[in-house]
């Protein structure tokens, strides 16, 4: 087996930073692991206490192959660094898997990752592996595929990849030229287009929605797991991009999940209940929440 670079995208939370690098140690390949942390620089003068914190922990960190630390001097933002890592990592590497600060994961994690990219290496119908899996009702196969990147642990290719577009407001246009904005919101459940717009106009720099786009436009498959192998903690305020929310928390299953030969097509049975999630338990209307939310704060600060 061929173990993929983990990179881990760090800002000024030590707390979440801590549970996530914590829990990833524990993960079974964590020793067979090179790990680079990008710690972003301090946005205001608040931050830089903080930054500095998270950056005395991970010149701490042990229990990996490798640590290699990236400071930026100055704030880069979320995405630019995640753009920027991915892209200089997988350069060099071939494959990659990401995670932010606030991702706690499963110790079986890293060898879902890694089975994953190996299984469906020279599959390019498939983009991209994820590690998340939300708390719906119903049950779900050992593993599946979905027209879904996701971005709450993920793993993926070159040449997956390299089907990133960084312009939105191309992937808009080619969204609503073929007419695909209504399937590409879940068919209503979710306002993925809505995030595109506001990230076209300038009211979030989100690099998960066009990542999403640039997959969806191009059919590419995510694997899912059944159980989810990681728990978003990043809903409690702390962050810069939302609140406070119960609805994604999901405790990591602690048995490995199996990957095996599966139709390499989209899951109908799993779309229809994650489409039911999204509608009977509303992140729909959080998300859209938060986006009116970014609103107000960024015409406030621009006052």
């Amino acid at each position: 087996m061929s173990f993929a670079p983990v990179a881990l995208f760090v800002y000024n939370r030590p707390w979440h930073t801590r549970q996530t690098i914590e829990s990833l140690r524990q993960n079974s390949f964590a020793l067979e692991s090179d790990l680079y942390i990008f710690s972003d620089g301090p946005r205001t003068s608040d931050d830089a206490n903080k930054v500095a914190d998270v950056r005395a922990f991970i010149h701490r960190v042990e229990g990996f192959k490798s640590v290699t630390i990236v400071e930026r001097n100055e704030n880069w933002g979320l995405s630019c660094s995640i753009i920027a890592g991915v892209t200089e990592i997988i350069n060099r590497r071939g494959r990659i898997v990401v995670l932010e600060d606030d991702l706690v994961t499963s110790p079986h994690f890293l060898s879902f990752m890694n089975d994953a990219l190996d299984f469906y290496q020279d599959d390019t119908r498939v983009v991209s592996i994820h590690g998340y899996m939300y708390p719906v009702s119903g049950s779900l196969p050992e593993t599946f595929f979905l027209i879904d990147t996701g971005s709450w642990g993920w793993a993926t290719w070159q040449r997956g990849w390299d089907l990133f577009e960084l312009d939105g407001s191309l992937l808009l246009e080619e969204l609503r030229r073929r007419k695909l904005t209504y399937v590409f919101d879940m068919e209503g459940a979710y306002p993925f287009t809505k995030m595109l717009v506001d990230q076209v106009e300038g009211w979030n720099d989100s690099w998960a929605i066009r990542w999403q786009a640039s997959a969806f436009l191009k059919n590419g498959l995510t694997l899912f797991p059944g159980r989810s192998l990681v728990n978003n903690i990043g809903h409690d305020s702390s962050g810069s991009h939302c609140g406070t929310t119960p609805l994604f928390e999901i405790s990591p299953t602690q048995e490995p999940v199996q990957v095996a030969e599966i139709p390499v097509e989209e899951n109908v049975a799993a779309k229809e209940l994650l489409k039911d999630f999204f509608r009977r338990s509303g992140p729909g209307w959080f998300v859209k929440f938060c986006m009116m939310l970014r609103r107000i704060l960024r015409l406030s600060l621009h006052r």
